[in-house]
């Protein structure tokens, strides 16, 4: 998951991706609507419904038995982004499951469906937090006061995971067992952790220097997939560790890396040079989809791609102008739900949208 913030012009990605609603603050702000051509040109897509339509949604993510989703969404009356649940059939409205206050990111279900989690910053202040300084170019901030939190899919019985005084979020799930997967700096490093589903057994996967987020477990916990950064010694590791001094990341090179459940036989998969992010493992196990703007010049343009895990058959997926991102399988493997500018009604909106997956394109 992204983070925090994914604010869009489009605008951005992701508390840090944490992030959410912030990578969209890369792409340009345009009217993205989807031509005849590019529809043509995303064969593994049957048919494609809009669930929202206007803000800023994104990072939508399924419920177990596929009949719902949950999403962060920064719509009125709320400053910031806040956390929904929406029905996947029907015409329903988003329905609000977090405060109100504060910021929020970085939602999902619960393994038995019956509880969410989700990262928030309300205990601090019910206000939205100061947006980055940019004057040190595009970077993602870093709450020290975003911590996860468990919910009932109605928002009630409101429990604190972590407490750890550093930033908590772009938490996950294991379908088995309900275990969590989450990122943290309260070791001094943008690292993973694992926890059980009630916040207690913290154990750390990551140690290596730069930023490791946005992990998912396989469809059979056996293997996570992340987002990271590895600047190399010297002035790239200086500057990502002073920018980490102020809580602050610059998530303009990010790959995405495997592993096994535990953090061990870490693989990096990408080597692309771009920002790559928020991938997700097929129900296979042996292929990712994530969204990169690898194929723009320009770094602007972010589409969703299809890798093998073993780094071969690098694929695009969409052609839509504009942003594509967060998809994520549905729990049978038959749709992907995503976020996007296609269809957009004005600039700076991103919807979410449900597609039927074709497998093998005739």
């Amino acid at each position: 998951m992204f983070g925090i913030a994914f604010r869009s012009t489009m605008r951005s990605f992701g508390p840090v991706l944490g992030t959410s609603l912030t990578i969209l603050s890369m792409v340009e702000s345009s009217w993205a609507e989807t031509d005849a051509s590019s529809a043509d040109r995303e064969t593994h897509f049957g048919v494609v419904r809009q669930l929202t339509f206007g803000g800023e949604n994104a990072e939508a993510y399924w419920s177990p038995d596929g009949s719902e989703l949950i999403l962060q969404s920064t719509r009125d009356p709320y400053g910031c982004d806040q956390i929904f649940r929406l029905a996947v059939e029907g015409a329903a409205e988003p329905i609000l499951v977090s405060t109100g206050k504060g910021r929020t990111t970085c939602s999902y279900f619960a393994a038995d469906g019956q509880r969410v989690l989700y990262s928030s910053t309300h205990l601090e202040s019910p206000a939205c937090p100061p947006a980055p300084d940019r004057s040190q170019g595009y970077v993602w901030p870093l709450y020290d006061s975003m911590d996860i939190f468990s919910a009932r899919t109605d928002g009630s019985d409101l429990r604190r995971l972590t407490d750890s005084g550093s930033y908590d979020a772009e938490a996950t799930v294991c379908s088995r067992d309900g275990s969590i997967i989450f990122t943290s700096t309260r070791d001094g490093d943008l690292d993973l952790y694992s926890m059980d589903a009630d916040g207690g057994n913290v154990q750390r996967l990551t140690e290596t220097p730069g930023y490791d987020g946005g992990a998912f477990f396989s469809a059979d916990c056996t293997k996570i997939v992340w987002r990271a950064s590895r600047p190399a010694a010297g002035e790239e590791l200086e500057d990502y560790q002073r920018l980490l001094s102020q809580n602050l990341v610059r998530p303009s090179k990010l790959e995405v890396f495997v592993a096994n459940a535990d953090g061990s036989d870490v693989r990096q998969v990408t080597e692309l040079g771009a920002a790559s992010f928020a991938p997700f493992l097929f129900p296979s196990g042996d292929r990712i989809l994530f969204s990169t703007n690898h194929g723009d010049p320009a770094g602007r343009e972010f589409d969703i791609w299809a890798i093998n895990v073993d780094g071969s058959d690098l694929e695009q997926i969409t052609f839509s102008p504009g942003f594509d991102g967060f998809p994520m399988f549905s729990p049978d493997g038959s749709r992907l739900a995503f976020a996007s500018n296609r269809n957009q009604q004005k600039p700076g909106e991103t919807n979410v949208f449900v597609a039927d997956w074709v497998e093998s394109p005739k």
